[in-house]
């Protein structure tokens, strides 16, 4: 698998689409960070790292109803061309309403942190 990280939002995109309370995603402490920032901003209910070795994530999805809470999510920054961006030119998803991730020298940020700590870094994913 060349783009784990896409796997990871695959994987959370399908799940929320056929309606399934829990999906399972193998484990990294960079997925790890971006499960706390989903968490942390109200898309997932809770995640939690389970297993030896090869260790799984199991990530609790929240809906609204038959609806997701999570309408979308894209990879921006990809392993065939990456994207930066500074701390001036973070975009804003969907107006404000959604998050853009960004990998920055003190770790995963949301676009929102970034920008208040005036650091750039690579535009993970955008979430909305």
């Amino acid at each position: 698998m060349n783009d784990p990280i896409s796997d990871m939002l695959t994987r959370i995109r399908n799940a929320s689409r056929a309606l399934l309370p829990v999906v399972e995603v193998p484990h990294s402490k960079l997925k790890e960070s971006i499960a706390g920032i989903l968490k942390r901003e109200g898309y997932v209910a809770d995640f939690t790292v389970e297993g030896k070795l090869p260790r799984t994530m199991k990530l609790k999805l929240k809906y609204q109803g038959k609806k997701s809470i999570i309408e979308g999510l894209r990879r921006v920054s990809t392993p065939g061309l990456r994207r930066y961006t500074g701390a001036t030119e973070i975009p804003r998803v969907r107006g404000g309403l959604g998050v853009a991730i960004v990998s920055t020298s003190e770790g995963l940020l949301t676009d929102l942190q970034a920008r208040k700590k005036k650091i750039g870094g690579e535009l993970i994913c955008y979430v909305w």
